[in-house]
């Protein structure tokens, strides 16, 4: 069963699921967060303060996937290639847990700046 969230940013609010994951539950479960997010390519990270583990963990990823990164306790937005990427792919710079995905209008994030805040909402 996965878990709906809101994604808000600069008074945007963008549809997302949670996969069914132990790292998902975990930050489902530490909802309502904001998160300072610096951008890398197309890609928002920023540090959420939780400490996430589980299995599955890749660097290739899917436009519109929310995953998190342990070495920097990051919540990541992936929109489109990164400057580790070879190709129109999002890579992360190294392993990183899928935990849900954009459920429409990812690409409007191609139109932020350098940073953004996120506030990240169960509905």
């Amino acid at each position: 069963m996965s878990r709906k969230i809101a994604i808000e940013i600069q008074g945007r609010s963008f549809a997302a699921e949670l996969n069914d994951s132990p790292a998902a539950a975990k930050l489902a479960a530490a909802l309502p967060l904001r998160v300072r997010m610096s951008r890398w390519g197309d890609e928002y990270y920023g540090s959420c303060g939780l400490s996430l583990a589980g299995e599955g963990g890749r660097e290739l990823m899917e436009v519109g996937e929310v995953a998190y990164w342990p070495p920097g306790k990051a919540l990541c937005f992936f929109f489109g290639p990164t400057p580790a990427s070879t190709d129109e792919r999002p890579r992360a710079a190294s392993e990183v847990l899928p935990l849900g995905k954009f459920t429409g209008g990812v690409e409007a994030l191609k139109g932020y700046g350098s940073g953004i805040e996120a506030t990240i909402k169960a509905v």
